[in-house]
């Protein structure tokens, strides 16, 4: 899937534990100019410095990979989670960023204490 638009936030690296780290990033999507959309990024592992290249305000298009997740919470409720997972990101001025082919479908790993954090 892809989708055009502006950055307009880009977040630090977070190192959620040892194995696993994330970066999330903003952009503006206007299919209509007068009802703009806020869609959120995310970037895993080594994709986190694909946005590097880029700053707030350029005009890129992302490459992502739509993923949903079920988790149960430790009093037994179901919970279900949607993420977008940017796996390239060009400038539409022609910058790009490495090319990374997209995650294979295994899940990342899990946080150090599941009992305590989302797993995302």
């Amino acid at each position: 899937m892809d989708i055009t638009g502006k950055i307009i936030e880009i977040q630090d690296t977070q190192n959620i534990n040892d194995s696993f780290q994330k970066r999330e990033f903003v952009l503006e999507y206007a299919e209509n100019p007068l009802y703009p959309e806020y869609v959120k990024f995310e970037l895993i592992q080594e994709r986190c410095a694909l946005v590097d290249a880029f700053k707030v305000g350029d005009e890129v298009k992302v490459q992502f990979n739509l993923k949903g997740r079920k988790w149960t919470d430790k009093e037994g409720q179901v919970r279900y989670f949607n993420s977008l997972q940017a796996w390239k990101i060009d400038s539409l001025a022609g910058q790009s960023s490495q090319d990374a082919p997209p995650a294979p479908n295994n899940p990342p790993a899990p946080p150090a204490n599941e009992d305590d954090v989302l797993p995302f």
